[in-house]
């Protein structure tokens, strides 16, 4: 696919756009860049609020299902650094099977609930659950979804606050886009409510960064998606590891599992993970901007030319060292990364991937509002059984 065919995307009219199956995905991927600007005003009137959240709390936990759930590993570190609390990242299922088990022991403590929909069985039980069994447990839910079960059914509870962002956020496509990324810059929010004008001026970078990136991915990744790989390993150290995960769920999605994906950071990648390249394996690394983190980094990109691993590799970040690029490998450079630390970046190494898996999606054959062809996934999780008895309090 060149740049002019995907140019031809955006040139389509949308009823064309829907009967080829992009008009959702497209237009959310494209739309972050001017949805973070709102989400982050909506914050920032909600500041009170979130304040009184955070009074007194000792430990701050994010959880979500399936893609939301790696939002908070892309924002717990930046949270927990600025805030001075234990913070943690764990998916709604894992509190509802284990319950207060599973939570730092610390208290009080406030639950992060972060979801598109807000209709997920996990994520709804897990909040009842411990509104049920942990009084010193608060809460606070993010969504995207006015109308869904988490941001109707707690409203009125005292324990339950409950923050809902632009109903452009709440992805129409099967998979989520904007609403994680805007999910992330909110929940940001938290770190920065003594310093507005900072969070302000964090969400413009990001902002600059992602429209950059989805121009420039415009250019770049549609030639990256042609090749013949038929497995994509994705890397990151820190809360770019939030980010990996993500992109390597948003290629298995978007392409029906025909490229199957591999998430690790940097570091962890020795550890086994190494021997899942072969010479159909793409490797996208996201980079960072921390000095010390990135010479990590680029040890382990040497040993894989060293090595002579993979088929080629996707390096994305700000300034990226030649030396660490082979002759097939393509570069993503997206300036200003540097701007808003290693720790907030995560949402624009997200980005990357969504491209990836979108221009991906459409080499397959497949169609990207809906890539599950025999309904093997949907939008919104199914409805199953939740089971209320248990041992040890949970």
């Amino acid at each position: 696919m060149t740049h002019s065919t995907a140019t031809e995307l955006l040139m389509k009219s949308e009823p064309e756009q829907d009967r080829a199956g992009y008009l959702h995905t497209l237009r959310e991927i494209r739309q972050q860049p001017a949805t973070f600007l709102d989400t982050c005003e909506r914050m920032l009137r909600r500041t009170q609020d979130l304040t009184r959240c955070l009074q007194n709390m000792q430990s701050v936990v994010f959880t979500g299902s399936g893609s939301s759930e790696y939002v908070g590993d892309c924002v717990r570190l930046a949270i927990g650094k600025s805030l001075k609390l234990v913070s943690q990242a764990l998916g709604s299922g894992t509190v509802l099977t284990h319950g207060t088990l599973a939570l730092p022991p610390l208290r009080p403590l406030l639950l992060v609930s972060l979801a598109r929909s807000g209709d997920s069985p996990e994520s709804v039980g897990a909040v009842q659950l411990l509104l049920d069994r942990d009084p010193e447990v608060r809460h606070l839910v993010v969504t995207c979804n006015a109308n869904g079960k988490l941001a109707t059914r707690f409203e009125s509870n005292p324990r339950v606050t409950v923050v809902t962002l632009d109903d452009r956020t709440n992805d129409r496509s099967l998979v989520m886009t904007s609403s994680f990324t805007n999910m992330a810059v909110a929940a940001l929010a938290l770190a920065f409510l003594n310093d507005p004008e900072a969070y302000r001026s964090l969400c413009r970078e990001l902002s600059s960064a992602s429209k950059h990136v989805i121009s420039a991915g415009f250019d770049a990744v549609p030639s990256v998606a042609r090749q013949e790989f038929r497995r994509a390993v994705f890397l990151g150290s820190g809360s770019a590891f939030g980010a990996a995960r993500e992109a390597a769920l948003k290629m298995l999605e978007m392409t029906a599992g025909r490229v199957s994906t591999l998430s690790e950071t940097y570091l962890g990648f020795r550890h086994g993970p190494m021997s899942y390249v072969n010479a159909e394996t793409l490797i996208v690394c996201f980079l960072s901007s921390d000095p010390k983190v990135r010479l990590y980094e680029t040890d382990l990109l040497r040993e894989l030319d060293r090595k002579k691993l993979g088929l080629f590799k996707v390096i994305a970040g700000e300034k990226l060292p030649s030396d660490v690029l082979r002759e097939t490998d393509v570069a993503i450079d997206y300036p200003g990364l540097q701007a808003v630390a290693a720790d907030n970046a995560a949402v624009v190494h997200v980005v990357v991937g969504q491209l990836l898996a979108f221009f991906r999606c459409l080499k397959e054959g497949l169609r990207p509002d809906s890539p599950s062809e025999q309904g093997v996934i949907h939008r919104v999780v199914e409805s199953f059984q939740l089971h209320t008895e248990g041992e040890n309090g949970y």
